[in-house]
Formats: C-alpha cells, sequence, structure tokens
C-alpha cells in the first residue's frame, strides 16, 4: 500500500524528486506521512507549507485517501481510503500464496549469492554459525520473494593449515606428538581421535591428510545439523579444494591483479594494493616464506562467484570477523563483483533460571548449535534468533523457547494461525463476492490495514537485510488476530457480514503463512 501512496504522490508532482514515504508510529498521524514538500520547496520557490497544501487538494481528488492533512511546517499526512482496503484484501484472497512476493523489471533483478555459516570444518557449530545460518535462510527467501535469483552457499575451507592444524591436534590428543597452543582443545577432538585410533596412528607423518579426513567426517555432521535438525538449506558447498583451488582461481586472481597494476613486493612479501579500494592497509598475497595467504584463497573464491554470473554477493559473518570486512569489500571490487555486502551478528547468550549457560553439557567448552536445536523446538530457534536485529547482543531464553503457552513467540504467532484455520474449517469457504464495506469496527480496520502492509515489510527487509522486520510484523498482526478473534464472530452475526468476517479471517491466514514461511517457520493446523 505504501507504493500505492508513492504513486500516488508521483501522479501530482511532475518533478523528478525523491518520494519518501513513511509509515507513523501512531496513526493520529496518518497511515502514511512524507516530507516530500519539503524537497520541492527549493525547486519552486516557494514554501514547504503552501507546497504541501497544494498536493493535499490535488491527493484528495484521485480518491484513494478517506483524509489528507498537512501537518507542522508541511509534511502530509495520508489515511487509506476502506475502498483502498477492501482492493487489498480482495488481492490477498485472490494471489494466495503469491502475496508479498514481487515480479522486478529485469533491470532491477539480481543474481544474488548469498553465503553464511561457512564455518571451518575443524569442529562443531557456535551459536553464532547458528544465528547467521538461520538468518542467511531467511534472507534468501525474502530475496526470492522479491524476484531476484539466490544461490545459497556454504564455502567450506577444507585446505591450508586449519586443516594441517587439525591433523596435528588429534594426533596431540592420542599422545603421539607434544600439544601446542595453537592446536584445537575441544572435547570433540578428544572423542574423534579415540574412536579413530588405527586412523590416528596411520597418518601420523601426515598430518594433512588425516586433518582431511577428520574435516570431511565434522562436515558431514555439519550437514545434518543445519539440513535435518535446524532446516537451513544450502545450494552449494563450495570446496576451497576442488572449486577454487584445483580451478586455478588463486592464480587466475593473481594473473588480474597483476594486469590491474595492484601487485608490489615488499619486505620479501607480495602485496596487493586493496588501499586503492578503500582497505584501511595493503593485503599479503604471498608470504615471504613463499605461502599463498587465506586472503588470495578469498580473492579467488569472489573471482568465481564472479566468473559464475553473480552480480551480487551478500556474506554473513560472525561478531570476531569486524577486521575481514574493508579487504573483503576491496576482494570483490577488484574481481568485479558489482554488489557486495557484509552483515555481522553480534554474540548470542544463553539465559536458563534467569542465569547465563555457559558450559556445554557434552562438550565442556561452549554449548553447541547442535545442543540447542536438540534442546529447544526447531521452530522457536530460528523465531527466536530473527526477533532481534543480527547487529544486536542477543539472550536466547531456553525456558521461554520451550514453553508452550501464549507468552512464546512462536506459539503466539502460529496459535494465531491455527485460529483462522479452526474458524475457516467451523464456517466452510467463502461463498460469493464479499460485501467488505461492512467491515467497519475497529478491529476490522486495523487488521485490514495491518494485512495490507505485508507487501512492503517483505521488500523492505530484501532492502535493508532486515529479517528482524518480518518477524515482528508477523507477530504484530498476530496480535492483531487475536484481539479480533475475542472481540469480533464470523458466526452468529448478520450473514453478509459474517461472510466479509470469513473473508477477512482467511485473508489473515494467508498473510500468517506467507510470513511464517519466509521466516522458515512452520504453520500447524492445530496446537
Amino acid at each position: 500500500m505504501r507504493e500505492m501512496a508513492i504513486e500516488a504522490l508521483k501522479s501530482v508532482i511532475p518533478e523528478a524528486v525523491p518520494i519518501e514515504v513513511t509509515v507513523p508510529d501512531n496513526d493520529t498521524h496518518g497511515h502514511y506521512s512524507t516530507n516530500v514538500a519539503f524537497r520541492l520547496a527549493k525547486l519552486r520557490g516557494a514554501a514547504p507549507i503552501a507546497i504541501a497544501e497544494s498536493l493535499k487538494h490535488e491527493l484528495e481528488a484521485r480518491g484513494s485517501f478517506a483524509r489528507v492533512e498537512v501537518a507542522g511546517n508541511g509534511f502530509i499526512n495520508m489515511w487509506l481510503s476502506h475502498e483502498s482496503l477492501e482492493v487489498e484484501l480482495a488481492d490477498i484472497l485472490k494471489k494466495k500464496k503469491a502475496y508479498g512476493t514481487s515480479t522486478l523489471p529485469r533491470t532491477g533483478r539480481r543474481k544474488i549469492q548469498i553465503e553464511y555459516i561457512s564455518a571451518n570444518p575443524t569442529g562443531p557449530l557456535t551459536l553464532a554459525n547458528g544465528r547467521g545460518g538461520f538468518l542467511g535462510d531467511a534472507l534468501a527467501n525474502i530475496f526470492e520473494a522479491v524476484g531476484h535469483t539466490v544461490e545459497r552457499e556454504y564455502y567450506v575451507n577444507d585446505t591450508g593449515n586449519q586443516v594441517r592444524t587439525l591433523g596435528l591436534s588429534l594426533l596431540a590428543a592420542q599422545g603421539l606428538i607434544p600439544d601446542e597452543e595453537k592446536f584445537y582443545k575441544g572435547e570433540y577432538v578428544k572423542e574423534w581421535a579415540h574412536k579413530n585410533a588405527s586412523l590416528v596412528k596411520r597418518y601420523a607423518k601426515k598430518p594433512e591428510t588425516l586433518g582431511a579426513r577428520a574435516a570431511a567426517y565434522f562436515l558431514s555432521s555439519i550437514k545434518k545439523t543445519v539440513e535435518k535438525k535446524a532446516g537451513i538449506h544450502f545450494d552449494r558447498y563450495t570446496s576451497e579444494a576442488r572449486h577454487i583451488h584445483a580451478k586455478h582461481f588463486t592464480d587466475k586472481a593473481m594473473t588480474m591483479f597483476k594486469k590491474k597494476g595492484l601487485v608490489y613486493e615488499s619486505e620479501g612479501a607480495v602485496w596487493l594494493k586493496t588501499t586503492d579500494f578503500h582497505d584501511d592497509k595493503d593485503r599479503v598475497l604471498i608470504t615471504k616464506e613463499g605461502a599463498p595467504t587465506y586472503f588470495l584463497a578469498d580473492a579467488g573464491h569472489y573471482l568465481e562467484t564472479e566468473k559464475r554470473g553473480f552480480d551480487t554477493k551478500l556474506i554473513i559473518l560472525g561478531p570476531d570477523h569486524y577486521g575481514y570486512v574493508s579487504r573483503i569489500q576491496a576482494a570483490a571490487a577488484i574481481v568485479g563483483i558489482e554488489h557486495s555486502h557484509v552483515l555481522i551478528t553480534q554474540a548470542v547468550r544463553l539465559i536458563q533460571g534467569g542465569e547465563e549457560v555457559k558450559m556445554s553439557k557434552r562438550k565442556g567448552t561452549f554449548v553447541t548449535f547442535e545442543e540447542l536445536i536438540d534442546e529447544v523446538p526447531k521452530d522457536a530457534a530460528r523465531f527466536f534468533f530473527q526477533m532481534i536485529s543480527p547487529d544486536t547482543h542477543m539472550d536466547f531464553d531456553l525456558d521461554l523457547a520451550k514453553e508452550h503457552s501464549l507468552k512464546n513467540p512462536v506459539f503466539y504467532a502460529q496459535y494465531a494461525y491455527v485460529r483462522t484455520r479452526g474458524i475457516i474449517k467451523k464456517a466452510g469457504a467463502v461463498k460469493g463476492k464479499p460485501d467488505f464495506s461492512l467491515l467497519e469496527s475497529d478491529e476490522d480496520m486495523r487488521l485490514m490495514r495491518k494485512l495490507a502492509e505485508f507487501p512492503d515489510v517483505v521488500r523492505d527487509a530484501a532492502d535493508t537485510f532486515a529479517v528482524h522486520h518480518v518477524t515482528r510484523y508477523v507477530l504484530e498482526l498476530s496480535k492483531l488476530f487475536h484481539n479480533f478473534y475475542e472481540k469480533e464472530h464470523v458466526s452468529g452475526v448478520e450473514e453478509r457480514l459474517g461472510m466479509a468476517r470469513l473473508a477477512l479471517v482467511s485473508a489473515s491466514a494467508i498473510v500468517l503463512k506467507n510470513g511464517l514461511t519466509l521466516l522458515g517457520v512452520s504453520t500447524p493446523e492445530k496446537m
């Protein structure tokens, strides 16, 4: 509906100016508001309030708004007409699961690769990995909903120093070599080494091979956790060894950098001029010992992504990766990825009984993502992680996540959907063409307006990577539907009003299901 407001403004403004339409926190200030009169003031050489008054009369003549008012020194507040809400309600019932999706013009469509989790296969996933995984999975759904082509990628660092270190860690766990500070210390290392003692002994002289064998096992465990337990989907597991090194993308990246005159030698090492692309310092490609760096492999990865036709790359990283952002953005710019974005998620604390849970019952050092998924329902985990903006620290309340009551946000939202289905099952299908003009109560109107916001929420979430806006919307819609359920009736009222209300309930069921589906949360028929 905000797009309708923007189009209405465009129709009465001949000048090519940016038109910003916002949703006020309080609808006493309108359903939508715009400051466009201030933008026009300089062009027209007139006071904003005079321009706003002129636009007010032109908008009123269009009939899309029940009321238009000028506020302050030139803000324009607009209230949607009942007729426009009726049209939107009919659109929901017509489009069903397609409501909220978009068909972008070809020039607006992007081929997006979104990379998330991508934890080294050297051990179990952390809570931060899980937070990024749910975020990436939902964002991919939202990008597709607005018309983009999306690939969900897990980048597997299955070669290099971390794999060798894993092999050495296993040897140390079996007492075959002295332990070192740099080795992996988790209980999972000891467990794997003990279960595979003969294998560890066999490859005692080949730590890279041993590490690769263990990494393959840990990756298979990661896949089971994310795909089967958490329902996080990936289209491609990109192997650093097979897809980047074996196909010489690090060499191709180096050749490209040299052709662009961005490579130089200093202090015995080979460097890339990433400061020419807004990095805070130049980066080493080849160390003075002659070893390629992780950054060169990352550059090869980004080049491989670009060569497969992706114009947009979004990577989601954990809270310990702030230092990676500028170098990643520089690599993307150099290899030619048109749109590159990095999201950094913040830390997660588990809370139980009002206190932080710091230690894993089985692993001893940290609570793993798999343990969380085993502890709480998958829907609760997904919903809870997606309620909070990823750039905010979050406390995950284990007790609340397991509670089967309306205090639990995901239960609250799912129960709203269950109530819609219960009404529909009892009353039957909508018959004929309902008379939506009969929907005049406060609860009817609030529900209609909230339903009409859904397409705007989805588009905004896609544009700003703000999945939590969808979660918040679902909760707000759920609250309005629960209020509607308590105060209004479908049966026991005049027949035409009952049929109009049944259509409103059906539209609510559609939008609740569409919103929860974008988040990857199920919509049960009964609870």
